[in-house]
């Protein structure tokens, strides 16, 4: 039986998430937990989150969750929300915060993207709203989804990364950022698939499908 784990660590927007594969696969069991046998045990993991990188960290700590999330991005089918892909990568400049360092690059303040007419456009902070996704190469979470779909976003922070491998999606706002990346068995998105109407539900069908 298809078993998921939503992480529950305090910060997230769980009940929408966990309703949204739900809805997507009803034989599917979803658990929203923060016990480590449990999300151990799950044959998928989800870790959403919305709020900032220091309380993340502090709260995955708090929790003895952060040596669990290590553990099973590396052996299980693992999708990070918003907040779930910022603490895959290395130190954060919100509150100069090391994250997990599981994916190679940082994370950084959007208006350090403000780059757009010789750095004069002014971009309201934080993005929020709806935005195009370019699919950057091919991967089994974009099938069904025509590259530019837009998809729900609200952040104030991005991901910058040297390794273009891992790079799935990107998004202009208003110059190009990484809003989603996939490496083995990690897929992980800015945006929230779980607001993003038909898109995002055809994005958590795919993962539910997945087997990396």
């Amino acid at each position: 039986m298809n078993s998921i784990a939503v992480v529950d660590y305090g910060m997230g927007n769980l009940r929408s998430v966990s309703k949204a594969l739900e809805h997507v696969d009803s034989s599917t069991v979803v658990t929203v937990t923060s016990d480590p046998d449990v999300i151990r045990s799950a044959s998928r993991v989800v870790v959403p989150g919305q709020g900032a990188m220091p309380h993340c960290m502090q709260a995955l700590d708090d929790q003895g969750l952060r040596e669990v999330i290590v553990e099973v991005a590396q052996n299980k089918p693992f999708l990070g929300i918003c907040l779930g892909l910022q603490m895959l990568f290395g130190e954060s400049e919100e509150g100069n915060t090391p994250a997990l360092g599981i994916l190679p690059g940082s994370v950084k303040n959007l208006r350090a993207n403000d780059v757009a007419d010789g750095g004069t456009q002014k971009i309201k902070i934080p993005h929020m709203g709806w935005s195009q996704v370019h699919q950057t190469r091919a991967h089994p979470l974009w099938d069904g989804i025509d590259t530019d779909t837009r998809f729900y976003f609200v952040h104030s922070y991005f991901v910058a990364t040297d390794a273009p491998e891992i790079v799935a999606g990107s998004t202009d706002y208003p110059t190009p950022f990484t809003c989603a990346v996939a490496r083995d068995n990690i897929f992980a998105t800015q945006f929230h698939p779980e607001k993003s109407h038909s898109a995002g539900l055809a994005l958590l069908n795919n993962f539910l499908k997945w087997t990396p």
